[in-house]
């Protein structure tokens, strides 16, 4: 069986590693994050959880949030239902939080926690699909909606955005992505408080004027009601929610922190760095669709923006982006070594974004993006939705005391290889999980649940409280997800 532990050229097994990460205060110069998905010894840990705001915060005010918020208008809800429906999906940021807590109890990444739930080999097919293949997929998506913004400003310099220019833009916006990732935590920690405060100044300006214009009284011609209304309440949170759920990775982030770090600090800055800017700037978008037409967001805006003002915007929107997909890159790079494949971090995240840049020129070329959107993001939550429910189950089951170097220990020896390297408490709520999530969703497809209950979606709820339980009744049975003495 092969390990999954860093090649060894890239940590040296001294006790201090020579090449270790800098601590981001001391202003010292940027190197290659040493550490794959090993253990992050308490000499290297360092930080306090306050940084986590901004690099939550630099991520989430971005071009995506913007179209899923006026995404909830054109869906027929009024304005206050919309921004009721922002709210309450925004709320999923908690459960980023508690997440991210697991990261300074163990040492390690989400990738390598997950194998306490999953054990060692169940963990890997967790993390090929839930942990690489979805990430790959957000990856995508965003870098798609960063490449439309680009598209417009290359325009703008009377450039023809035709298919070869178009391949350029995304290549250069994903290279641009991918060099945060390979540099990894120092330099997402470095970077992304003054993006924050970059991207705060630019959307200050848009709110501005989108509040001068939106119409807050809105309500389409035929408000929608009963059965339809509900319908789409449900859909809305669902697809607002995808994005905090996509980030079952959070303790990515938060592993650098010392042990001691409060819990409640790293699962409060975690989730208000993502809620704050998720609730504004998706307002923002249903606030402009009361006013433009948010079909196409860029051209909408456009007639409200001053017109200095525009080259200025969608670059911040690229720059929103990019933050974002640094750390789903940086992600999917630990997904890649924790199925097993020995490569190094800085070149996983390499083939993550060669992965992503053909699925992007797909989206942008051949199918429609606000579509493709649209059920990627509600279909993502079958599988997003009970692997988040599982992780925070466990942490609470286990009340966040994980053993990090025997995390490490993949041998059939090691507590955590379970039944053949699988736990059945772990499988088996999350399939039936999924199994119930899928009866439920209408979106690429309908389940016959949803057809039954004439295609409203709680897929959600459904698969978050399935998971949850069957996880807590499976490891009492097997006396699984115990807390260690």
């Amino acid at each position: 069986m092969a390990s999954t532990l860093p090649d060894p050229h890239e940590v040296p097994p001294s006790p201090r590693p020579a090449h270790r990460e800098e601590p981001p205060r001391t202003g010292g110069t940027v190197r290659v994050e040493a550490h794959g998905i090993d253990h992050i010894p308490e000499h290297e840990r360092h930080g306090h959880p306050r940084r986590l705001f901004s690099v939550w915060a630099a991520a989430n005010v971005n071009y995506l949030s913007l179209v899923i918020g006026g995404t909830l208008i054109l869906m027929g809800l009024t304005l206050w239902q919309a921004l009721a429906v922002i709210v309450t999906g925004n709320l999923f940021w908690s459960l980023t939080g508690l997440l991210a807590i697991s990261g300074p109890a163990a040492g390690a990444p989400s990738e390598v926690i997950t194998r306490a739930m999953y054990g060692i080999r169940g963990n890997r097919v967790n993390n090929a699909v839930v942990g690489w293949m979805i990430s790959v997929a957000y990856f995508a998506l965003n870098l798609a909606a960063a490449a439309t913004a680009a598209f417009s400003l290359v325009e703008k310099t009377g450039v023809t955005a035709g298919t070869g220019v178009k391949i350029a833009v995304v290549l250069a916006v994903a290279a641009l992505t991918l060099t945060i990732g390979v540099y990894g935590h120092a330099t997402i920690l470095r970077l992304y408080l003054p993006i924050t405060l970059v991207l705060a100044a630019v959307f200050a300006v848009v709110a501005v004027r989108v509040f001068q214009h939106a119409d807050y009284s809105y309500a389409p011609a035929e408000p929608l009601t009963g059965a339809p209304l509900w319908t789409a309440l449900i859909s809305g949170v669902t697809l607002v929610g995808s994005a905090p759920l996509s980030y079952t990775t959070s303790a990515d982030f938060s592993r650098y922190l010392p042990r001691t770090t409060s819990a409640g600090a790293v699962l409060g800055w975690t989730a208000l760095g993502g809620f704050v800017p998720g609730v504004a700037v998706c307002s923002l978008g249903a606030l402009a669709a009361t006013a433009v037409d948010m079909t196409d967001p860029q051209a909408g805006l456009q007639r409200i923006l001053p017109g200095w003002f525009d080259p200025v915007f969608l670059l911040a929107l690229v720059l929103g982006t990019i933050a974002l997909n640094a750390l789903t890159s940086y992600s999917a790079g630990l997904a890649l070594q924790a199925v097993g494949i020995r490569i190094r971090r800085s070149r996983s995240v390499i083939v993550d974004g060669a992965a992503a840049v053909s699925l992007t020129l797909y989206a942008l070329l051949v199918s429609d993006f606000l579509d493709t959107v649209s059920n990627v993001l509600q279909l993502t939550v079958v599988l997003l939705g009970p692997a988040t429910a599982l992780y925070a189950t466990d942490i609470l089951l286990r009340r966040n005391r994980y053993d990090g170097p025997a995390l490490m220990d993949e041998t059939p020896a090691g507590p955590f290889w379970y039944t053949a390297g699988v736990s059945p408490a772990g499988a088996l709520a999350l399939t039936g999980g999924v199994t119930a999530a899928a009866l439920c969703v209408d979106t690429a497809y309908t389940g016959p649940v949803a057809h039954a209950l004439g295609g409203m979606d709680l897929s959600l709820p459904v698969g978050i409280v399935t998971t949850s339980l069957l996880y807590v009744a499976l490891t009492r049975a097997t006396g699984g997800a115990r807390a260690p003495r």
